[in-house]
This record gives C-alpha cells, structure tokens and sequence, in this order.
C-alpha cells in the first residue's frame, strides 16, 4: 500500500511528487497515455518563472520528472480505468487488471482541449495551431490569425490576442454567437476583429512549415472559401477528464471536480485534486504547478492527522 497516488504527469502532478518526495512520503505517480500533460504539445513555454530564453514544453516536464525521481518518487505507465474512493485506503484499478492501495490519492489528470477534428489540425499543433492564446499569443507579433468559436472563451481569446495580432478574425460555424452579450459587444468594439460568422471550417491549410490558412465552408452560399492566416486558435472548450471517476467526487456543471475553499481537497477526505481538472479558468502551467504544490502540502498534513492504524 502506498501512502499517497498521484493520478497524471502534468505540471501539477510533477510538482505534487516532488513535494510528496521530499517530504519522504515516495509517493507513486500514474504516468497515464500522456505523460507530461498538454504542454508536450506546445513547442516552446515561455511564461514559467525561471527560464529567460523559455524552455522546450517537453523539456520542462522531463526536467520535473526527474526532479521528482531524484527525490524518490516511482513512476508507473498505466491508464487508471476505474477507482473505488469510498473507503480508505482506496483502491485503484489499471487497464490490464492490477489493483493499487493508497492512503490518500492526488488527482491531476486536466482537461482536453476540444478540437474541430478537421484534416491537417492535428499535424499542425504547435505550427499555428494552437487551443490557449495566453501560452502562444506572443508568437503571432503582426500576423492575422483565427479564432474559431462563438462563446465568451472565443470572444476572451480573440480580445486577448489583439495585444500581438495586426488583425483576428473569429469564424463560427453560425450566423449568431453563443456568447453573453457584454463579452459580444466588447468584442464588436475591437477593431482589430473581424469576423467570418456562418462559416464551418473544414480544413487547415498548411505549406508543410506552418499554417497558412483555413479552408471553410459559406453556409449561406454552400461554397469553399479560403481565409488566409498565420495561425489558428482553436475555442471550443474543455473537458475535464474525470469520466474514470465514476461520479464519485462532486464536480460542476461541466464536469470539473470541486475543491473545498482555501484547499484542493475534494468532497471525499484525502483526495485531492490540482491543475486544470479542477481549474475550469486559469489553465497555467505555472497556476497547475502551484496547486500542485499545495495538494502535496495537504496530503502531507491530512497523512499526518488522520494515519491508518
């Protein structure tokens, strides 16, 4: 039996190891089918505190992967298909059939970034395609760019990236926005935004080196157009990935896992929850990593009051 799991390797659930480590608590870390989260997606992070040149997104996690080894944390690959949290210690359960104990478990699996599932996005994820306009907006100083969707996460990026675009075009696939009207209106008044309403994208267009524009579709005239770009900021939401949870912690509307006041602790004593699965707004690598710390920091405590005799 383990004294504390930590379900997935992002920013959060690194940094939670490395606390849980330190504090020699060697605790076990489920890599999962994504080790390292969504920041090995994205090419180069230049907003984490500490690196003025910026730094690889897959170097930063392998960096707090061994950060964390050197500590004593164990790493295993799994994916945790099912867990059982109504008693301690909990159990969890692997594809392929193993079982683990654990006294407390840290939960920092994220959320996944909706995608147009369109040809040619995937290939061009981190060469102009993008889903988080504060990670990657400095990179399109003076350029056009898209932002594809019509809610007020749309309307935030598209206000967001005026800081560095000469020109962003929000394209929805109707002739109306899902947005408030407060996030609409702000967006209206924008003049470096245009827009492309009506329109459904069906293909990113790419030389090879990086997007160069998006193919869509007028609903209103039924023909192809091509919007020309220099990236495309994709805002169609998140998902929690909790659906292994089997509704056994309380989450929101959305499916994000809710955490008690001034804590990451979940509904059910010792576990808890850090980064993007329980933060529906932020969605840093350096906010994940500090809830990260303070989930490893309350298990520590929660292990220390409540021991298993």
């Amino acid at each position: 039996m383990y004294k504390s799991i930590v379900i997935g390797t992002g920013p959060a659930g690194l940094t939670a190891a490395i606390y849980l480590a330190r504090a020699n608590l060697e605790p076990l870390v489920i890599e999962g089918t994504e080790p390292g989260g969504q920041l090995t997606t994205t090419t180069e992070v230049e907003n984490f505190p500490g690196f003025l040149d910026g730094i690889l997104g897959t170097e930063l996690m392998e960096n707090m992967r061994k950060q964390a080894e050197r500590f004593g944390a164990r790493f295993k690959t799994g994916r945790v298909s099912r867990v059982d949290l109504q008693n301690r210690p909990f159990s969890l359960y692997l594809e392929g059939g193993e079982t683990l104990k654990a006294e407390t478990v840290i939960i920092s699996t994220g959320a996944s970034a909706k995608f147009l599932q369109i040809p040619n996005e995937y290939e061009n994820i981190g060469r102009g395609v993008s889903t988080c306009a504060t990670c990657d907006g400095f990179f399109f100083r003076g350029k056009k760019i898209i932002v594809v969707g019509g809610g007020d996460s749309a309307m935030e990026e598209a206000h967001f990236l005026t800081k560095y675009a000469s020109e962003v075009r929000i394209v929805h696939r109707r002739n109306q926005l899902k947005a408030s009207q407060i996030m609409q209106d702000r967006a209206r008044q924008n003049g470096k935004i245009k827009w492309g309403l009506d329109r459904t994208p069906l293909e990113v267009i790419s030389d090879g080196k990086g997007v160069t524009g998006l193919k869509v579709q007028n609903n209103e005239t039924g023909a192809a157009e091509i919007i020309e770009t220099d990236g495309i900021f994709v805002a169609i939401g998140h998902h929690p990935n909790t659906e292994f949870l089997d509704r056994q912690l309380q989450t929101d509307q959305q499916g994000y896992l809710i955490v008690k006041p001034g804590t990451v602790e979940t509904s059910i004593p010792g576990v808890f929850a850090c980064g993007d699965v329980q933060d529906p707004r932020y969605r840093q690598a350096i906010t994940s990593a500090g809830s990260g710390a303070i989930a490893a920091l309350d298990c520590e405590r929660f292990l220390e009051e409540h021991p298993i005799i």
